[in-house]
Formats: C-alpha cells, structure tokens, sequence
C-alpha cells in the first residue's frame, strides 16, 4: 500500500526534501546545496539544472534513510523561492541560468514600463508593483540583451514548475506563483494576454495555470532513472515556498499569520478577499480562495504594523476597510523557518 508522500523545497541556498506519513509527521528529511553566481553587481543567478542534480542526489539517500522503498509513495509535492524566469526550449532545456529573487540589473526596464504603461494601471491588475525582483522584467531583460535566448525560449517556468517538469514533462504555472508576472489578473486568477502584449513579450511564454494542489502528471521513466524515484508517481502543481510554509503551520483561514526565518524571510497575512497595498506583496495562497499578503525583510515592518493595529482588512491603494481584527491568540498565529 502506497502510505508516504514527498515534499521537495527548492530554496535560494539549497534544497530541502522530506517524506511523510499521511498523518503529517516527516518520517525523515535531508538537504543539499548548491550555488547562487553573482557574475556582476546587482545580478544573482542560479542554474535549474543544479536544482535537479542536488535532487537526485539527496532523494535516494533520504528514502534509504527511512527504510522507506520508492514503490510505496503515494505522491510528491513541491514548493520554491519566488521570482525565477527560468528559459526553457521547447524540450524543456534550459537556456541560461536564471535570475533569482535577489537580482536587480533591470531596474531600467521596470522604470521604462511604468511610464510607458502606467504604475497604476499595472497595480491594478495584478496587486503588486512593477520592481526588478519580479519575474516580468527578466523577461524583457532577456528579450533586450539575450536575444538567441529569448528567440529558443518556449516557456517560462518557476522553481517548482521547473522541478515538477523535470519529474513529469510537463509545463506548467502554478497559481500561488502568478505573482511574479504583471500580466496576472491577481483577482480571476488568469493572465491578461493584453497586459502581456503592452509588456512586450509573448504570451505563449506562459504555460497553463493550475491549483498548486492539482495533479499535473505522474513520474516519467526518465526522470524514475535519474531520481531513483518509481514511475507513475502523482506530482502536483506545488506552490510559492511562504505560501506552503503558511499551509504547513495552519494559517488557513481569513486573518491568521505566519511568520518565517531563513535567507529571505518574511510575514504573511491570509485573506479570504482581494486585498491588494502597494507596499506590500500579493499573491494566491495555496489554499483555494485565497490570498496572502506578505512582507519579506524590510516590509515585515508592514505586516507587523497592520497586523498590530487589526487593519488587514485594506481598500485595493491601502485604504482601511471595516474587517474584524487579527487574533493574537497561538491557534490563529503560527512561524515557521522555510524560505530562501
């Protein structure tokens, strides 16, 4: 009887994997590193393929761990660090390293966007500013100073997208990480092809959207090969790693908080409405019908002070709204040390 469940996090120093009894309790976890390549000031870049590679190499070691046989897991899920614009061809090779969350070098693109297209307009279909962290303008980037890159690129992918490509073949976009890009529509859930257009990229750079706990495909004899896993394998879509973070600790439900440490460390507040501050970051929670917005290092101020005063509940500039406020009690509060 297949009983164990997988959990694979692609964080920004290295990857954390663990296997679970279905009650939720991990069995066993082992980790792995890898490196982040700062080639020139402002940029951070990380190899996909490293992801996979250091994947590979911890997973069969931690199933020995356990005692645990491949043929008796019942399915893989998988969360990741934020913002990745990670080039693929159509067969799904990757084209250039990816920069990560940390990387700044399109600051003049964001710039150029905003006034050409408009820092409200922008704000307004997604929640969240145009900044170079962003997924959107690496894209651009690409299009501008890597033009053979962009041309052989079929999708663009996330972390975990990338992760679940590599076990299933499969291209996709998960919903919790829609947030990267400026042409998603933050309040139906789907992209907005012609905010893409006035963007200036392709739409048919964006894969499918699917519910982070929607089963995507299942274990490839390749990837079965390489990871040591079994085929047939259900993988789901996974999530944003804070969004996962905040389902693993019980934040589910409208005004619960979670906070979380390692390297790109935050605060998160559930919402069961569209609540968009343009100092702050929105996103899909993993859990349907809901967002989460966050505040990663230097905006955990914010969260902390809205949270503080009970005014979660914010109009889409950051007008206060009437809305119950946060409890502080330990059911409706919870921490956590995922991220980057």
């Amino acid at each position: 009887m297949k009983t164990y469940l997988i959990g694979i996090d692609i964080g920004t120093s290295g990857c954390k994997i663990a296997v679970f009894n279905k009650a939720g309790e991990v069995l066993a976890a082992q980790s792995g590193t890898y490196p982040v390549y700062y080639p020139k000031p402002g940029w951070a870049e990380q190899n996909p393929e490293d992801w996979w590679n250091t994947i590979c190499q911890v997973l069969p070691e931690m199933l020995q761990k356990a005692e645990i046989s491949p043929d008796e897991i019942a399915g893989i899920g998988i969360d990741g660090q934020s913002w990745s614009a990670i080039a693929v061809d159509e067969n799904g090779n990757v084209l250039t390293n990816t920069p990560i969350w940390m990387d700044t070098r399109a600051q003049d693109i964001c710039d150029e966007l905003n006034e050409r297209i408009g820092k409200d307009r922008i704000f307004k279909l997604c929640g969240n500013s145009l900044q170079p962290s962003y997924t959107t303008p690496k894209i651009v980037w690409y299009q501008r100073n890597l033009p053979e890159v962009y041309a052989k690129t079929a999708k663009i992918l996330q972390s975990n997208s990338y992760i679940a490509f590599k076990l299933t073949g499969k291209m996709t976009q998960d919903v919790s990480q829609g947030y990267g890009l400026h042409c998603f529509n933050m309040q139906e859930m789907t992209w907005d092809f012609a905010m893409c257009e006035e963007l200036g990229f392709s739409k048919d750079l964006l894969p499918e959207i699917y519910p982070c706990h929607a089963v995507i495909g299942t274990v490839t004899e390749e990837a079965a090969k390489e990871s040591g896993l079994c085929v047939g394998i259900p993988v789901v879509a996974g999530g944003l790693d804070a969004a996962c973070a905040a389902l693993g600790v019980g934040v589910l439900h409208d005004g619960e908080t979670q906070e979380q440490g390692g390297q790109a460390g935050g605060m998160s507040i559930c919402m069961d409405h569209y609540c968009a501050d343009e100092r702050l970051i929105l996103g899909a929670h993993v859990v349907p019908g809901h967002w989460l917005l966050q505040g990663g290092n230097y905006r955990r101020r914010r969260c902390h002070a809205l949270a503080g005063k009970g005014i979660w509940r914010l109009g889409t500039r950051g007008r206060k709204a009437k809305g119950r406020q946060l409890s502080g009690s330990d059911e409706r509060r919870g921490k956590s040390n995922s991220g980057g």
